[in-house]
């Protein structure tokens, strides 16, 4: 191992213990003497040795004082652990390690004297860029998710290869930039987070050897043979015949090895798109349906309840149900909890099996026991996932019509207003394909199409999350210092006390400012450091009481405290399912008026895009009649659904406030179904302007102030046009007339965005009651 591992480098790299020792200084200005005597005796001993605190730069001083350091690193290398943790001191990306944990001498001593531990595929342009994305986020906060998965490969005793995962502690660590090192704009960091492969630009922004990296890093190894393993199992599944005992045992057989659970069982449900059930056709001999019971088919929204349908259907993402017990004390939840208890299943994944954009059905594992199944080892199905896919399309392919098939693989879930147009085009492919096997499918394109967009967005949804998020954390560190203080009042183990300051310094922090990775340090920390403290303890039943209370306040899921952040969920979830409904219904009648295309987006909000045309509606007779009709109708929908939110504001678990905000744009424009995205969007450079203000125009501000124009309870209107503010005046009077909105009305001026200029907009609040 040696420092110049890589000809080139960002770094001069000098390793050191300075922030061990700044540690080590404060414990021995501390009262506890056995902490400040030991803390006094390591700093005498380190201070013959300068090198450790101004910086190592070669193996043999390593070496020399290997000893000195194992003392010095020995709060983040605990005895107790060192025969399970793969552990090491290390630089990131490089092999320069040392100070390893018994385990991981074992690892390497098992590996043999020629084996050669390198970094599996990392070459010279990857530690490159890596390192100077480690700069880029530690010295000019960015916030780069820069390094893919790395891994030891690592032979065994027995010489079978295994395959570990490199996971990286950075916090000892210091980037420091020398008198070489380049000035970064914002300018130059984004032209290169778009440049990846060019080597000679991220050299020019980061010269050889221009930034000081000084401190350590702490490599941590976790064995991932199995996930690399599970590829083995494709040709297996490939080879799975028809025979009902083969599929059922060769599918409990793997993902019990996969998840270790000695009961888990197997079953799939068929999902039949054109009529939004389920059912066993495709499997009823082969599988059973857990989610079916003993129904041959279902509904899937008599089956489930919004949620868990959103996720599964809609959303076609997996859903882990740890105690079924407890999720079914829901009311919502009921029938299908009971569904499941009635089987015997205790905890389960149901996981959406998705070929072309096309949900196949569901596969499910189940277990008889609480919490075998859950949201963690359910990620363990994305590695196996695209062969199960493959396996059970096999199966289910014949039940589909071949113009349907066509439809859903070339294209996706069509909007009614426009499926005519993809049907049309489906029906010219199967005419010419026996004489042309080379056709191209046309271009789906609507001309000269106005569109509508419209929002009711949460108020300050991202602030309001972090703040739940935070008072979580902080109640959690509440918690645990009074527990760990009436530890030590009945222990009087000095380590506590340790603890406890270390928890305090964490409310502390996180009490000023809540950081992207502080959640995960912290909840790492304490189920590291704390929770096996606490569960290791002989303590008086009245402790015990407060150890007991603590966990029961953790969330059998994240592991961590849950409420606030559950009660902005739920709100937020209420607020989206309340709005949506009225959306989606007052939809069906504006259809009725004229066919348009329509989709609705739920996110910290409602929002909603509309397009309307005689080219989405050619026997529609169009006129402008027909926008003006939808331009009054967006208003009053708007209006209704702010009424809903205020209805329903005083139930909501947390307090969240609503904007809302139309946009309006009067010349036509076309759009274009992208095949690469499965969706439509707008086609052209003028017409792309409508989406650029669609994007930026939400967290716009008034012109000359540092206040949003959207304001809650108020519907924000922008325009460009004066003839578009006479029309939306005359709207808004009628409405007023109504007594749907209230009798102010504000004119403003919208702040110049990023190439737009010249907007305006109107703004007047909502009757409530």
């Amino acid at each position: 191992m040696n420092f110049n591992e890589f000809p080139e480098n960002p770094f001069q790299i000098k390793i050191s213990f300075h922030k061990v020792l700044e540690t080590l200084e404060h414990i021995a200005a501390s009262d506890v003497d056995y902490r400040s005597n030991y803390a006094k005796a390591l700093l005498e001993r380190t201070s013959k040795v300068p090198e450790l605190r101004n910086g190592i730069t070669n193996m043999r001083q390593i070496d020399e004082n290997s000893q000195l350091i194992k003392h010095l690193m020995a709060d983040l290398f605990p005895t107790a652990l060192t025969k399970n943790e793969i552990k090491a001191v290390t630089i990131p990306f490089l092999n320069i390690t040392f100070n390893y944990t018994e385990r991981f001498k074992k690892i390497l001593k098992e590996a043999g004297n020629n084996f050669d531990f390198t970094i599996r595929n990392l070459n010279q342009h990857q530690f490159y860029v890596m390192s100077c994305c480690l700069i880029l986020n530690a010295y000019y906060k960015q916030h780069l998710d820069f390094n893919p998965p790395l891994f030891y490969d690592i032979p065994d005793a027995n010489g079978i290869l295994k395959h570990y995962r490199i996971l990286y502690n950075a916090d000892f660590l210091e980037i420091i930039p020398t008198e070489k090192a380049v000035a970064l704009t914002p300018e130059d960091i984004a032209l290169l987070m778009d440049n990846f492969d060019d080597l000679d630009l991220w050299k020019e922004k980061f010269p050889h050897q221009s930034w000081l990296l000084k401190g350590f890093g702490i490599i941590i190894l976790y064995d991932a043979t199995t996930e690399n393993a599970v590829s083995n199992l494709k040709s297996n599944l490939l080879r799975l015949n028809s025979d009902e005992k083969d599929i059922k045992n060769s599918f409990e057989k793997i993902f019990r090895s996969i998840f270790k659970i000695s009961d888990l069982k197997i079953g799939f449900t068929s999902f039949v798109l054109e009529e939004i059930k389920f059912n066993t056709i495709s499997f009823d001999k082969k599988l059973h349906s857990f989610l079916l019971c003993q129904n041959k088919e279902m509904k899937c929204n008599e089956l489930l309840n919004t949620k868990v349908y959103q996720t599964l259907v809609e959303q076609k993402k997996a859903l882990a149900i740890s105690n079924v017990t407890q999720f079914s004390k829901e009311p919502e939840n009921a029938y299908f909890g009971n569904l499941l208890l009635s089987q015997d299943i205790h905890s389960c994944i149901l996981a959406p099996v998705v070929k072309d954009g096309q949900l196949l059905g569901i596969v499910e594992l189940v277990s008889s026991r609480v919490g075998e199944l859950n949201s963690l080892n359910s990620q363990k199905l994305d590695i196996v996932m695209p062969f199960i896919v493959d396996t059970i399309d096999r199966y289910n392919s014949d039940i589909h019509t071949k113009i349907e098939a066509i439809i859903q693989k070339e294209y996706t879930s069509i909007h009614p207003s426009v499926y005519w147009k993809f049907q049309n085009e489906v029906k010219k492919y199967l005419f010419n394909e026996p004489l042309n096997p080379d056709y191209v499918f046309g271009e789906i394109v609507f001309k000269d199409v106005y569109p509508l967009y419209g929002q009711i967005d949460i108020k300050e949804s991202s602030d309001t999350r972090n703040h739940a998020t935070k008072t979580d954390i902080q109640n959690q560190l509440y918690l645990l210092i009074s527990v760990l203080q009436a530890l030590f009042q009945e222990t009087k183990l000095n380590i506590l006390e340790q603890r406890i300051f270390e928890l305090k310094t964490y409310s502390n922090e996180t009490a000023v400012t809540l950081k992207a990775d502080s959640e995960q340090q912290i909840q790492r920390y304490i189920e590291n450091e704390i929770h096996p403290m606490l569960k290791k303890q002989s303590v008086s039943l009245k402790t015990q009481k407060l150890i007991t209370n603590y966990f029961n306040e953790i969330d059998p899921i994240t592991g961590s405290f849950y409420k606030e952040r559950k009660k902005f969920d739920s709100s937020l979830s209420t607020i989206n399912q309340k709005l949506s409904a009225i959306l989606d219904h007052q939809q069906k009648e504006a259809q009725a008026i004229f066919p348009h295309y329509f989709e609705r987006f739920n996110t910290d909000g409602v929002e909603h895009n509309m397009y309307i045309g005689s080219d989405i509606c050619p026997q529609g007779n169009f006129n402008l009649t027909y926008l003006y009709n939808m331009r009054l109708w967006q208003l009053q929908v708007l209006s209704e659904m702010n009424k809903e939110h205020y209805a329903i504001r005083s139930s909501l678990s947390y307090p969240l406030e609503v904007t809302s905000l139309i946009l309006v744009f009067s010349s036509p424009i076309t759009i274009r179904f992208r095949m690469d995205e499965k969706r439509f969007d707008i086609d052209g450079s003028y017409n792309a302007r409508y989406e650029v203000i669609k994007k930026r125009i939400d967290k716009a501000l008034e012109k000359g102030t540092q206040k949003r124009i959207t304001a809650e309870g108020k519907i924000t209107i922008v325009y460009s046009h004066r003839e578009e503010e006479k029309e939306y005046i005359k709207y808004i009077e009628y409405l007023q007339f109504q007594k749907i909105l209230e009798p102010t009305i504000e004119f403003l001026e919208v702040e110049d965005l990023q190439g737009i200029s010249g907007l305006k907009a109107i703004r007047v609040g909502v009757s409530l009651p």
